[in-house]
């Protein structure tokens, strides 16, 4: 019994108080803590607690902890079952070796044969030198299983601290990273390799910060302000999430009636087709209690996804921003949708899409940058998703990008749209600069003229009504109606069965 509670207690205390008192002077909760505040109170059971490493090079034979620097195990977050490793800084700087790498490989195992969650804390300097190419394969062994869980289970990864080399590839096959300002970075090499090879001078925080993933490189999906708030926010994360793939997401109670109608969203949408407004405040208006968790809000900020509650039931909420770009898709935006659709697919989500996109962001930048093989990768993740599909066109709806968001030509299953919706080929003031460019040539007042025919065009063949007696969308609405007539469409369609050609998968255009 003695020799038990002193091998535990060794494990519990990590790399000892000097460096647990050094990773509190950093703002960074220890592996230990971190796992206590994001599960369930006293659920957490450990498992490979003694575990210890094999090395006997570099005098590691005579530097062994027990755990080798890894926590894991399983608990529970609201009740449900989850999986969880975390590194620990304190031993060994968290680096990766094969005993712990094959403690992860366990974990993840039982996760994918249970059907649950697998969250991964990590805080580590990289591989572990000394043993080789034995930590190396052990990446690999984890890469692996994140491949085969993809769609399976979700999986969550938090970046706590260092992430870098081949570390940041597990993370990156997962489908949501968090990563905490100031305390966190992951790039594949660092700022004195890049230093030496490309004579950049760039910091680590600029290199591969929080605030760099989530705004430019869109490798994050969301940035926390300390290690408490990122732990929260993965908990509330979860609680839009199924188990796995043949899970349903958990229902939850709310007292924001059904049948509630908004008059405010009649004057939200400007009169002018021209003017920004901000598409949040729709999507605030009609989602249960008016609350929406966004997913990377700070990246490609011309498309707006995020979770949200309708009837009780979690929906996927995928919309163009106006206020931003004039809601233009372009590259960045549209992988982002087409990730979260994909997300939202594979795990049984419903995606509510709120249109108004002008097109594609035209320019050279966009054309080199391979904008045909983005957007058809959103294009692609629409056509392929099979969950219930509810688009509304709120304002425009042109050109090849009315049909990629969601239209009802790519299997979506209501299509609805605005009194103020304008779904063209093209803006009416373009078409008619082409179309009767002729007519106003020779006007004497070409101004009266286009003006005219800007209005005629509108009516003849960018409004709703027109669609509508094509079928192309089913209904017309006033904007107050969004919510009951969504979540009625909802409850229509929650039996929804589709299939696909028998296939071993498609090749989406990567």
């Amino acid at each position: 019994m003695d020799e038990v509670r002193r091998r535990h207690q060794a494990a519990d205390s990590g790399g000892g108080p000097e460096r647990l008192a050094r990773q509190h002077a950093e703002g960074k909760m220890t592996a230990r803590e971190r796992i206590s505040l994001l599960l369930d109170e006293n659920s957490f059971e450990e498992m490979d607690k003694l575990v210890r490493h094999r090395c006997r090079d570099f005098g590691m034979e005579n530097q062994v902890v027990d755990g080798d620097g890894f926590v894991t195990g399983y608990g529970s977050i609201h009740g449900r079952l989850v999986y969880v490793f975390a590194q620990d800084f304190t031993v060994f700087g968290g680096s990766l070796s094969e005993a712990n790498a094959r403690k992860i490989c366990k974990i993840m195992d039982l996760a994918l044969q249970n059907g649950a969650p697998v969250i991964g804390l990590n805080d580590s300097g990289g591989a572990r030198i000394q043993e080789g190419v034995v930590s190396l394969g052990g990446y690999a062994d984890i890469f692996l299983r994140n491949t085969l869980a993809s769609g399976v289970i979700p999986q969550i990864s938090a970046i706590m601290g260092p992430c870098a080399g081949g570390a940041v590839y597990s993370p990156a096959i997962t489908d949501f990273t968090f990563m905490v300002e100031s305390t966190s970075y992951m790039f594949v090499t660092g700022p004195d390799v890049i230093r030496t090879v490309t004579h950049e001078d760039v910091s680590k925080e600029e290199l591969g910060g929080g605030m760099t993933h989530n705004s430019k490189s869109g490798v994050a999906h969301f940035l926390a302000a300390d290690d408490a708030d990122c732990l929260r926010r993965i908990r509330k994360l979860l609680s839009y999430l199924p188990q796995n793939n043949l899970d349903d997401p958990p229902r939850r109670s709310t007292q924001d009636p059904v049948d509630r109608a908004d008059p405010q969203l009649d004057t939200i949408v400007p009169v002018e087709s021209n003017q920004p407004y901000d598409i949040k405040n729709i999507i605030l208006r009609v989602v249960d209690d008016g609350v929406f968790f966004e997913v990377q809000e700070h990246f490609a900020r011309n498309i707006v996804v995020g979770f949200a509650h309708l009837d009780g039931r979690s929906v996927g909420v995928v919309a163009n921003q106006p206020a931003h770009l004039a809601g233009c898709l372009d590259i960045n935006s549209s992988v982002k949708g087409a990730r979260f659709v994909r997300f939202c697919d594979a795990f049984n989500i419903p995606v509510i899409t709120f249109e108004d996109v002008p097109g594609f962001l035209p320019g050279t930048d966009q054309e080199f940058g391979g904008i045909i093989r983005h957007g058809a990768k959103l294009l692609y993740a629409y056509a392929e998703a099979t969950v219930p599909k509810i688009t509304v066109i709120t304002r425009k709806a042109y050109g090849g990008a009315y049909c990629v968001m969601g239209s009802k030509h790519i299997r979506t299953d209501v299509n609805l749209a605005y009194p103020s919706a304008e779904i063209a080929v093209m803006g009416a003031e373009g078409a008619v600069n082409i179309v009767y460019r002729r007519e106003l040539a020779s006007a004497t007042d070409p101004d009266a003229v286009r003006k005219q025919k800007i209005e005629e065009f509108r009516d003849r063949f960018a409004s709703p009504f027109i669609a509508a007696e094509f079928g192309f969308i089913d209904d017309v609405i006033e904007p107050r109606e969004t919510r009951p007539r969504l979540i009625r469409a909802l409850r229509m369609l929650e039996n929804k069965t589709a299939s696909s050609p028998r296939k071993k998968h498609g090749n989406i255009p990567l």
